[in-house]
């Protein structure tokens, strides 16, 4: 089979795209054929050696869709989608023609989706769903999303899905009138104070405010109402930002902290059946169509992320 693999870290000149024998299983596991498979940040940042855990020669690759085509006979054939921590860091990961996941690691796939629209869920989907019910999202509520990258998309349909009450703040010109020809309520951030905008689109500060971007977090702070929840999903280089924190504690605020790569295969088919659930009854807005790549490309594509891109790219021809 195709695979992209790599045996040093460091740079994603590491990176290669190979020949490898199909995985073998364990009990308890099936094999997936990959019809398409996601690159997340996280898939670049692990051939750069940001993540000191991960066993080497190793295939990349969280986020996947294909069909069961080995393991106990009631499941071969079956469409599934899915994600996971290990994958690509302690296991081989999507970003091959098969890739092996213990039997209950994987989700139906819902009808309706496309294969690339399936493999495009698996870390966004997961991120933003974990973001939002750990910040207690609920109908009605008043939510702030910074950033319309990946994550921040998939909270905007979870939170409108959920009936909240959702604002995103983007920063670019193109992406804000975009997202406000679909019908959103839009921010474009830099063009006026943060708190002054919100305060025309709320009145009395955010209950949930989400950001991606880790550029934004000292400036959300101020967007809180009282006892409101700060998500976090990014930091800036440095790894460290300066919070005002009195104004965190008087307003009663929580800090909350997300980490996809907290969740194993199993956690992650728990969280995206319950989102296929939302697909399937037509209440959760289905992905924007990703961008796909052929697997002969796939280096390039992860220096495209690595440079910045924000298209969201999948991976497909692994198996053919």
């Amino acid at each position: 089979m195709k695979a992209l693999q790599f045996d040093r870290t460091g740079s994603l000149d590491h990176l290669k795209l190979v020949e490898l024998p199909v995985p073998e299983m364990r009990p308890g596991e099936v094999l997936v054929r990959v019809a398409a498979a996601g690159i997340n940040p996280s898939d670049v940042k692990n051939v750069l050696g940001r993540f000191a855990y991960t066993t080497l020669p190793r295939v990349p690759g969280r986020d996947f869709a294909g069909e069961i085509i080995a393991g106990p006979a009631s499941r071969i054939g079956q469409r599934v989608f899915g994600s996971g921590k290990e994958l690509g860091f302690t296991a081989d990961g999507s970003h091959a023609g098969f890739v092996v996941v213990p039997e209950d690691g994987v989700a139906t796939m819902p009808d309706g989706l496309s294969w690339a629209q399936a493999a495009s869920l698996g870390v966004p989907y997961v991120t933003a769903w974990d973001g939002l019910e750990r910040a207690g999202l609920h109908a009605h509520a008043r939510v702030l999303i910074v950033g319309a990258g990946a994550v921040g998309r998939a909270a905007l349909a979870l939170a409108r899905w959920r009936g909240a009450d959702t604002v995103i703040a983007v920063r670019r010109t193109e992406q804000a009138q975009e997202l406000a020809a679909a019908g959103h309520r839009v921010i474009q951030l830099g063009t006026e104070q943060l708190s002054v905008a919100l305060s025309a689109a709320f009145g009395a500060g955010v209950d949930i405010v989400f950001d991606t971007t880790g550029a934004w977090t000292a400036a959300c702070v101020e967007a809180l109402a009282a006892f409101g929840r700060l998500v976090i999903i990014a930091a800036p280089p440095s790894g460290t930002v300066e919070l005002p924190t009195l104004s965190l504690y008087r307003r009663g605020g929580s800090l909350i902290g997300v980490n996809s790569l907290l969740y194993d295969a199993r956690a992650c088919a728990r969280i995206l059946e319950r989102l296929a659930q939302g697909f399937v009854n037509g209440g959760l807005t289905l992905p924007c169509q990703a961008v796909e790549w052929a697997a002969e490309d796939g280096v390039t594509a992860y220096r495209m992320l690595e440079q910045g891109g924000s298209q969201k790219i999948v991976l497909t021809g692994f198996a053919s």
